[in-house]
C-alpha cells in the first residue's frame, strides 16, 4: 500500500516538475486518502469507465489533478505514461485540471473553487431519484456513492456552504466527502483567514462529522468511510494531513503551487524509500490497483450487469426507460405534448413556461428541478411534490434562496444524466453564471429557466431589472440563449433546450403579458432567427428578441398606415442564428437591405453585429410601474415609429 501511494505521489511530481507547472503539496498530502477510495471503496471499471451504476468521484480540489491522474494511470483508465509526461500541455489528455469526457475517468470538471462540492449534491440527488424510481424487491439497480476530496478553499467558498446546507437538509446519504484539512492556503497559515469549528459546523447542517487525525493511517480512514456509508446523512470526514509531506517544505504554504523541483523530489525518493525513477511505477503497484480497483470494479460491474437483465425481463417497461436514460435518449412526441396557443392568447412567457415545464415533466421522467425559492413568481416547478428525504419521486427541488449552488446542482443533475433545470429572477444570473460557465466548457445541456427578463420588472427597481445578463451570457462560447416573444416560441424554447445534446440553454421569460400575433413553426424558430411578418417591397427591417418583437409588429402596422413597409424578423436566438449558413442569413437579413432597426429592452451592443441602428438600454433601471418603466425607455409603438423614419 505505501508503495502505490508513494506511486502516485512521484509520478504525481514527475508530471509537475516536467510541466515547471502545477500543485505538489495536495498531491503528497492527500495521496493516501484517493488511494484508499479507489482500492477499497469505490466501484469503478476502466474498461466500462461510463457504467451507470460506478461511484461517481469528484475532485473538488481540481488543481489536485497531479494526484488523480497518476491514480487513473495505475488503475488501468486510457491514460499513459506518455500523457503523464504532457501534463499541462498542448492538447494532452492530461489538463491542468480535471476536464469531463476529455480524460478517461473524469466524473466532471473541475478547478473553480466550491463548484464541486455542488455538483456532487446533485449527482446524489440524481442517483437518489433513481433509485427510488427504478429500484424493486431484490433489484437495487441504481445504488452508489458520490465521493468528494475538497481542501479548505473549496469550504470557503459561498456556493458550497449553499449546497452543504441543502444537502444537510435533504438527508443525501449517499454524499460523502472527504476534507483534506492541511491548515495551509496559498498565502499562508488556515488562521490567517479561518477559525471555524468545523465539528460543530457541518453538524449543525445535519451533516454527519468525523475526524482522521493522520491521513497515512490507512485503517483509520477506511474505518471512517465504511462508517460513512452507514449513515443516514451526508458525511463529512476531515482528514489532517501534512501539505507537501515528504518534502523539506512540508507544512508550508510554498508547496501549494510551485513544482518542488527535480533535486528535492529525488531527495523524497530516499526520504520515503521510493527506488524507481522518473515516471517509473513498479509492477507490483500495477498489480495492487489491478486486483483491488479493477477486478473489484469489474466483478460489481458484472453482477449489476446480470441483475439489469433480469430486469429487463421482470419490468421491461422500467428497463426500457433507464436504457434510454443511460443513452441519454429522450422519447418525446412534442407536437403531441407541447401546449399550443391560439392567436390572440396573453399571457406572461414566464406563465407559458410553468405550463410547459408540467406538459414536459408529465411525459418525461427525466426533467427534475426548480426555483430558489421564486416558484410562484418563475413557475418553474417539477411535478409529483417536492423532493425530500420522505418523498425521493418528488421531482420539484425547493433550492431555497441559494441561486449559487442551485446551478451547479443543476449540472451534477444533468451529469447524472438527468435533464436538470433551474428557476430564478433573471438579474440574479450573475450569481448562477460560474456553473452555467462550468455546464458550457463540459457541453452537458443543463437547462436555465430566467424570468423577469427586462426593465418590464417595474416597480422593483434598478436591482431586479437586467440589463447586462443577454449580453453576458450571449458572450459566452457554447450557451444557447432563447429570450422567445410569445406562448409558442416559449413552448419551442423548452424543445430545444431538450433536444440539446451538448450545450446548456438559458430561457429568459417575461413578467408581464405577451400576445400571440403570428402563427409561428418549429422548423423557422429552431434557426434562430425568421422572418416572423412580411411585407411586398419592404424598405427596411425590425428586428426584436422577446417582448419587443410583439412592439416591432404593432410598429409595422403603424408604419404600413403612412405607406411604408417593413419586414419584422423574430430572432429568439442570436447563438443559434450566428451559427446558420450565410445563404440563410442572407435571406432573413439581406444585404441590400440596410435600413435596420433592432430592438431590446437591454444592453445594446450585440445587436450590432446585425443592425447598424439599435434602441436599447445602456443604463440601470428604474422604479415605476411596468408599463411606465416601459415608457419611460420608450420602448412604445409610436416612438419605434419616429425613431425608424429618422433613419
Amino acid at each position: 500500500m505505501e508503495k502505490s501511494i508513494n506511486a502516485i505521489r512521484f509520478l504525481g511530481m514527475d508530471a509537475i516538475n516536467k510541466a515547471n507547472s502545477g500543485h505538489p503539496g495536495i498531491v503528497l498530502g492527500a495521496a493516501p486518502m484517493i488511494y484508499s477510495l479507489y482500492t477499497k471503496h469505490m466501484r469503478v471499471t476502466p474498461n466500462k469507465s461510463l457504467w451507470f451504476n460506478r461511484d461517481r468521484f469528484v475532485l473538488a480540489a481540481g488543481h489536485a489533478s497531479g494526484m488523480l491522474y497518476p491514480l487513473l494511470h495505475l488503475s488501468g483508465f486510457n491514460i499513459s505514461m506518455e500523457d503523464l509526461k504532457q501534463f499541462r500541455q498542448l492538447n494532452s489528455l492530461t489538463p491542468g485540471h480535471p476536464e469531463y469526457l476529455h480524460t478517461d475517468g473524469i466524473d466532471t470538471t473541475s478547478g473553480p473553487l466550491g463548484q464541486g462540492i455542488a455538483m456532487a449534491a446533485g449527482m446524489a440527488i440524481a442517483e437518489s431519484y433513481l433509485a427510488a424510481t427504478f429500484n424493486k424487491e431484490n433489484f437495487n439497480i441504481i445504488d452508489h456513492y458520490t465521493y468528494v476530496i475538497c481542501g479548505d478553499g473549496d469550504l470557503q467558498e459561498g456556493v458550497t456552504q449553499e449546497a452543504i446546507s441543502l444537502a444537510g437538509h435533504l438527508e443525501l446519504e449517499k454524499l460523502i466527502v472527504l476534507y483534506d484539512s492541511n491548515d495551509i492556503q496559498l498565502d499562508g497559515p488556515l488562521k490567517w483567514a479561518n477559525t471555524e469549528n468545523v465539528k460543530m459546523k457541518y453538524e449543525s447542517m445535519n451533516w454527519d462529522y468525523q475526524r482522521v487525525e493522520d491521513a497515512n493511517d490507512l485503517d483509520e480512514l477506511n474505518k471512517a468511510i465504511e462508517k460513512a456509508k452507514l449513515t443516514d446523512k451526508p458525511s463529512i470526514i476531515e482528514v489532517k494531513s501534512i501539505i507537501g509531506y515528504g518534502s523539506s517544505l512540508a507544512g508550508q504554504s510554498a508547496t501549494h503551487g510551485s513544482p518542488i523541483g527535480k533535486e528535492e523530489t529525488n531527495n523524497m525518493r530516499k526520504t520515503l524509500n521510493y527506488n524507481y525513477g522518473e515516471f517509473e511505477a513498479p509492477e507490483e503497484v500495477y498489480q495492487d490497483f489491478f486486483v483491488n480497483t479493477v477486478q473489484r470494479g469489474e466483478t460489481a460491474f458484472n453482477d449489476w450487469e446480470n441483475l439489469f437483465e433480469d430486469y429487463k425481463v421482470k419490468y421491461p417497461e422500467l428497463g426500457s426507460k433507464l436504457e434510454n436514460i443511460i443513452n441519454g435518449k429522450l422519447d418525446i412526441n412534442y407536437d403531441k405534448i407541447l401546449p399550443k396557443a391560439a392567436l390572440g392568447t396573453t399571457e406572461a412567457t414566464r406563465v407559458s413556461g410553468g405550463k410547459v415545464i408540467t406538459k414536459l415533466s408529465e411525459n418525461t421522467i427525466e426533467l427534475i428541478g426548480g426555483s430558489a425559492d421564486l416558484t410562484k413568481s418563475t413557475k418553474a416547478k417539477g411535478i409529483n411534490g417536492d423532493f425530500t428525504k420522505e418523498n425521493r419521486l418528488g421531482r420539484n427541488i425547493s433550492f431555497g434562496v441559494r441561486e449559487h449552488a442551485m446551478a451547479a446542482i443543476v449540472n451534477g443533475l444533468t451529469l447524472h444524466h438527468l435533464r436538470g433545470f433551474s428557476g430564478g429572477f433573471f438579474v440574479f444570473a450573475d450569481y448562477m453564471k460560474p456553473a452555467v460557465r462550468m455546464a458550457a466548457i463540459m457541453s452537458i445541456p443543463s437547462l436555465y429557466v430566467f424570468t423577469h427578463d427586462s426593465v418590464a420588472v417595474g416597480e422593483d427597481g434598478p436591482t431586479h431589472e437586467p440589463i447586462e445578463q443577454l449580453s453576458m451570457f450571449r458572450t459566452t462560447p457554447n450557451v444557447n440563449v432563447l429570450r422567445p416573444c410569445d406562448a409558442n416560441e416559449t413552448a419551442y424554447s423548452f424543445r430545444y433546450a431538450l433536444e440539446s445534446k451538448k450545450t446548456p440553454t438559458v430561457i429568459a421569460l417575461s413578467r408581464q403579458n405577451l400576445e400571440v400575433k403570428k402563427v409561428i413553426n418549429y422548423e423557422d424558430f429552431k434557426k434562430g432567427a425568421y422572418v416572423i411578418s412580411d411585407k411586398e417591397n419592404f424598405e427596411g427591417i425590425l428586428l426584436a428578441a422577446g417582448s419587443e418583437v410583439g412592439l416591432a409588429l404593432d410598429t409595422q402596422e403603424l408604419l404600413a398606415k403612412e405607406g411604408i413597409n417593413v419586414r419584422v424578423v423574430s430572432m429568439p436566438s442570436m447563438d443559434i442564428f450566428k451559427y446558420m449558413p450565410k445563404e440563410y442569413q442572407e435571406e432573413i437579413l439581406p444585404s441590400s437591405c440596410t435600413k435596420r432597426l433592432a430592438l431590446e429592452m437591454g444592453n445594446p451592443d450585440l445587436w450590432y453585429r446585425f443592425s447598424s441602428n439599435v434602441h436599447g438600454i445602456d443604463r440601470f433601471g428604474v422604479s415605476a410601474p411596468g408599463s411606465e418603466a416601459i415608457k419611460f425607455f420608450g420602448f412604445t409603438k409610436e416612438n419605434i415609429k419616429d425613431i425608424y423614419k429618422k433613419l
